[in-house]
């Protein structure tokens, strides 16, 4: 008995299908991002062998120590692009600046009309010791009408992103993506080297019990985000506390985790990182529209993800992002100690249904 199955390409196709001005060009760009993500993939796979772990010895814009890897990712991803010929505009969180694509990169039937942003390989931080890490990646179409992308194309808000999505590289490779019309996940099958469909129409759950952030960090929080983590953790039958803590300290393994079984991630700002430290267009923006289209919600605690203008390529913000409910109690004892101007407030707050 053969069975049915559902290929990356064959699905991104039969979506594009569906609206009657696509030119197929942003289904020939998913279909590259998955490629190079193939490739990310069996390197991952095999890295302690190949001698590509560990530092490059340099570091990136952030100010952080590059991963052999991280740069071995950044380079295909780049690749690919030049190669694909579908963008006008590359924006990666290794490089300071947006990369505008030659005109000879130029598709020549019809306008390179994308701009693609990614992070090559999050998580980067745990390539040593064997954890899953990813690639997340963000579509926009660009605003001017022609010739070099400029960088008002590169920084729109998340609202006006066509497609985004992430790779977890795990015990399977998994892509996850949406075009606007669902969240839809690929396991890799090595054996015949396609992405096949997994998961359709993922939904998370508006409630959950999970709850996902470092708590070595405690010291740094504000009182009001103390209290709303001190209130997870209380005993209390009716609104099904306490939560469980599940944290591996990788953005796209806690996220994946969260969008299957119900979770709320949480990287607030602290006295270190008054911003926040996650990056607004290349993990906030795409993970943002992606948990928006699966029923879920995502904010900085005070306003949707979706809606902040961004004011550069590598501008930082504060994330609560997974089940809606979740993150709208986060966003409540928040906006409780704003009010109360830091009055302790964790026993005047009680989760509604």
């Amino acid at each position: 008995m053969v069975r049915k199955f559902t290929t990356l390409y064959r699905h991104i196709i039969d979506e594009e299908r569906k609206i009657p001005e696509a030119t197929g060009q942003l289904s020939d760009l998913l279909y590259d991002i998955a490629l190079a993500c193939k490739v990310i993939s069996l390197e991952v796979n095999r890295a302690g062998l190949i001698d590509i772990l560990g530092l490059t010895g340099e570091e990136n814009v952030q100010g952080e120590a590059v991963k052999k890897l991280d740069d071995y990712s950044n380079e295909i991803l780049m690749h690919m692009m030049k190669l694909g010929g579908h963008t006008c505009a590359v924006c990666s969180e290794e490089e300071e600046n947006y990369i505008p694509m030659e005109e000879k990169y130029f598709h020549q039937e019809v306008l390179n009309k994308y701009i693609l942003h990614f992070d090559p390989l999050d998580g980067s931080s745990n390539i040593d010791a064997n954890i899953s890490i990813g690639t997340i990646f963000s579509i926009y179409k660009r605003i001017s009408k022609n010739g070099i992308a400029t960088l008002e194309d590169c920084l729109q808000q998340g609202y006006r992103q066509v497609a985004a999505g992430y790779v977890v590289y795990g015990s399977s490779t998994i892509m996850v993506y949406t075009a606007g019309r669902g969240v839809h996940g690929f396991t890799l099958d090595p054996s015949v080297g396609e992405f096949l469909l997994s998961y359709e129409n993922m939904k998370i759950p508006k409630k959950s019990s999970t709850y996902s952030i470092n708590e070595g960090n405690y010291s740094k929080w504000s009182k009001g985000m103390q209290n709303y983590i001190s209130y997870l953790k209380e005993k209390d039958k009716d609104s099904g506390r306490p939560y469980t803590a599940r944290y591996v300290g990788s953005l796209v393994a806690d996220f994946h985790r969260n969008l299957l079984y119900g979770g709320v991630f949480i990287y607030p700002e602290d006295d270190k990182n008054k911003n926040g430290k996650l990056r607004l267009m290349y993990e906030a923006n795409p993970l943002s529209y992606i948990i928006e289209q699966a029923g879920g919600r995502s904010s900085n605690g005070k306003e949707r993800i979706l809606d902040i203008k961004p004011g550069s390529l590598h501008q930082r913000t504060p994330l609560f992002i997974g089940s809606e409910e979740d993150v709208l109690l986060a966003e409540k004892f928040l906006s409780e100690e704003v009010s109360k101007n830091g009055v302790d407030v964790k026993k005047q707050i009680e989760y509604k249904k």
